[in-house]
């Protein structure tokens, strides 16, 4: 891997690279080294950088995406961040179709970015006005009306996602860890994460255990362990789990898989920050759960990496919320009611 700029000339050269961080009540709990990826540290805040810029330079180098051109896309907000703050940097125009359920702290981010964000319905994906295909359906319609204009990143089923989390995160990890490590755990969305860092991994040493921690209401997990997509409950988490089998998804080398409710995941994220100083948001806990749960799966003394996809900052709204916490039947601790008196 090529090393981070000492001086970067230019954004896409401060992506990646991240530290890997030693948790260290995740690994006093199970008697393991769970380590994370610190992905927080990229420009946009969160790993979704790594998947704007994968797109992006998997786009200008097939001639997808013209000069001054527009990027389309439909997101929960972090890849479209990533892909905003990539636009700015080279030129070119972004338009976001993202659910209008997600935190008002994405929608902003998303807006000051310069990008044209238009909010809609948060509808199953087999809804034709799910916010993927309106987003597709807008760049069709761009392109009709001036051919080469714009360029549909689809994050969930180009597979330039998957290929560049394989040649970039998994080869860190391998290369931070000095290969020893004997599993890696991650939730997933689109399912570039898991799949592009299960495929490196498991290239470099087939006997790496990958797993994927999935938020209640996803049906990846039941995929994963019958062959049936099927969902049960639902989760305040955001950005991960999904209803069906993407591209980037099809074909992981997974291992192992768990549904994690949020009453096991939320308390990692407080844990994580009151009691570690790590900010880290949902997905984040639901990948500590996971990496838990792959550590005593394993045994002690094995060494395990997570995720750590984005800033808790990002959904303080609802993660630091005492009152929407109990609204959600969640443990809500007691330095935090402190924190915010109702």
């Amino acid at each position: 891997m090529t090393p981070r700029p000492a001086i970067a000339t230019a954004l896409a050269e401060a992506i990646g690279h991240t530290p890997l961080l030693r948790l260290r009540l995740a690994s006093a709990r199970t008697g393991c080294e769970i380590l994370a990826k610190v992905e927080s540290v990229n420009p946009g805040g969160s790993i979704k950088d790594r998947t704007a810029l994968g797109l992006l330079l998997d786009a200008e180098r097939r001639g997808l995406l013209r000069a001054g051109g527009t990027i389309v896309e439909g997101t929960a907000g972090n890849t479209g961040i990533g892909l905003a703050l990539l636009g700015a940097s080279r030129g070119y125009r972004t338009v976001i179709t993202m659910p209008q359920t997600q935190s008002r702290e994405k929608i902003d981010a998303l807006r000051v970015t310069g990008a044209e964000v238009r909010l809609v319905p948060a509808v199953p994906y087999a809804n034709p006005e799910h916010y993927a295909h309106q987003a597709r359906r807008l760049a069709e319609a761009m392109n009709q009306a001036d051919p080469g204009s714009a360029w549909f990143a689809d994050q969930f089923d180009n597979t330039a996602n998957r290929d560049f989390h394989e040649a970039t995160t998994g080869v860190e990890i391998w290369e931070q860890t000095g290969g020893r490590i004997d599993g890696f755990v991650c939730a997933t969305g689109t399912g570039g994460t898991l799949a592009g860092v299960g495929r490196a991994l498991k290239a470099r040493n087939p006997e790496i255990a990958i797993a994927l921690a999935d938020p209640a209401g996803s049906a990846l997990a039941s995929y994963v362990n019958t062959g049936e997509l099927k969902a049960e409950g639902g989760s305040i988490s955001e950005g991960i789990g999904s209803s069906r089998v993407t591209a980037n998804f099809d074909g992981a080398p997974i291992d192992l898989a768990w549904s994690i409710a949020d009453t096991e995941s939320v308390p990692w994220v407080h844990a994580l920050i009151h009691e570690e100083g790590i900010n880290a948001g949902g997905s984040s806990g639901v990948n500590v759960a996971g990496a838990v749960r792959l550590a005593r799966e394993l045994g002690p003394g094995c060494t395990i990496v997570t995720v750590l996809a984005d800033a808790a900052t990002r959904y303080q709204a609802k993660l630091f919320n005492p009152a929407f916490l109990r609204d959600k039947d969640l443990p809500v601790p007691e330095w935090l009611v402190r924190a915010f008196p109702e």
